[in-house]
Parts: structure tokens; sequence; C-alpha cells
């Protein structure tokens, strides 16, 4: 039927460890050949309460909110998941001494940062900083109902990862320097957990699509704090905690 769901899950990633996190939690991917369209789609099953569920997989041709605006759309339109889940790696913006490297945040609200204006030195009165940036972000919220299941997963013997919930800053660069977090993301924000360049196209696509519209989620683990330590030494760790706790809600908490 046209609103009816016809997939469990639509995971997309960015980036090519994050797609290669998500492959190794299911075994048996194969190609899904979908006329017309170039991207590579892959899907698995996996059994829950003797029910068998479908899963598609799709990375982005490049990183950025473009790209994920593009697949998301095509995913919903093609697969029509119930959930559409974006896995992956993000930088965290707290307290290192709260947050470590593996880390999994799952935003219930993303605001995009980068929206807004720049100014010239003649407008001193709404000069934003010293980056000339007058800012006017805009937010997306996640259904409250997925928020209070991941909750209940904190202190669950079975749940192995460490979780923050909190404000998701997303943004078209990638930003590798603290005073851009301090003066451009947290002075707004100030209990942003974390930043990413994808997560705010994803959930906007899934609430604004036509009908049956997917259940949003982003389940994104910290691989750098965003600062001029940035690098890849923590990506394949925190792209599996991510993956890993994407298994978790999938299998053992949400209702198929």
């Amino acid at each position: 039927m046209e609103n009816e769901f016809n997939c469990t899950a639509f995971i997309i990633t960015a980036v090519e460890v994050e797609t290669e996190s998500i492959k190794r939690y299911y075994p048996s991917w194969k190609r899904v050949i979908v006329s017309g369209d170039r991207q590579a789609y892959y899907e698995t099953i996996f059994e829950k309460d003797g029910e068998r569920h479908r899963i598609v997989t799709a990375q982005q041709s490049v990183m950025g909110m473009t790209a994920a605006t593009v697949l998301t759309m095509k995913a919903i339109e093609t697969f029509k998941p119930k959930y559409v889940i974006m896995s992956g790696i993000a930088a965290g913006t707290g307290d290192e001494a709260k947050q470590i490297y593996g880390d999994v945040i799952v935003p219930d609200v993303i605001w995009d940062y980068s929206t807004g204006k720049f100014v010239g030195p003649d407008e001193t009165e709404i000069r934003f900083g010293d980056l000339g940036f007058l800012p006017r972000p805009r937010s997306v919220y996640i259904d409250g109902n997925i928020i209070e299941l991941v909750k209940s997963t904190a202190g669950r013997p079975d749940n192995e990862f460490h979780v923050h919930i909190g404000p998701l800053a997303c943004g078209s660069s990638v930003v590798a320097n603290r005073t851009v977090v301090e003066k451009q993301v947290l002075s707004l924000f100030p209990k942003t957990v974390g930043l990413d360049m994808e997560s705010y196209s994803v959930v906007y696509t899934c609430q604004n699509c036509k009908a049956p519209q997917p259940t949003p989620i982003l389940i994104k683990s910290i691989c750098d704090f965003a600062n001029s330590e940035k690098s890849d030494q923590y990506q394949k760790f925190a792209a599996y905690t991510s993956a890993g706790y994407t298994q978790y809600l999938l299998e053992k908490i949400l209702p198929l």
C-alpha cells in the first residue's frame, strides 16, 4: 500500500569508515539495484521475536548536508522505511573529562549553526564575537518517545554504551578550531553535546517528505573534540560504537 512502510530501517552513512562498521554488525549484505539510480544500496535481514526485518543502507557520495538531503529523500521514496537512522562519527563539544572517545551521542534537537549572515566591520553593533557572523540558527526536534527509549537504556545490564543526550550542532564545514566551537556553538546553545555535518538535513527531510514519514534517529559517536588536536585516530573506534548502539536499539529497544 502507498502509505505503508516497506522496510524496518534505512541506515545512512557519510564516509567509508562508518559504512564498514555498519556492515560488520550484520552478515549477508546484498546489493540492491534501483533502476535509474547510480547510488549503491545494500540490504540485509535480521530476526526479532520470530519476525524478519529488512535493513537497507547506503553511503553518501560526499559529506555534507546537501548530499544527506538527496540520499535521505531517495531512500524514503524508494524503500519507505519505518526508521531513518544516521550512524557514524561526530565531534564532541563538551568537557573532555565528561566525554571520551567512543561515547555515543543521540541528540534530542539538532540545530544548524552555519545559518546566518556575515556582516562588515562598520556594523559593529551586530558583530558576533570576532567572527563578523550574525547567527540565525534553525532547529529540528527528535520524537520525544524515541528519546525516552534511549534514556531507558541507561543502566541496563545489556547496554555496553555510554550515551549523551542533548543538542547536536550541524554545519557545512569541518571544524578543527576550539574558538569556533566556543563562539559560534556553545555561546548560543551551551548544552550542545556534539557537532557534525549532516544530521540537520536528515531530520528535516524525514519531517517534510510525503507520507509515510519515517522516524529519524541520529546515532553519532565521538571521534575528536573539534580542536587543533583533531585527527583520524579514533574514527574507526567511534564508528564501531555508533554502529553497535544502532544494532542494540534496533534489535532490543525500538518498537518494530
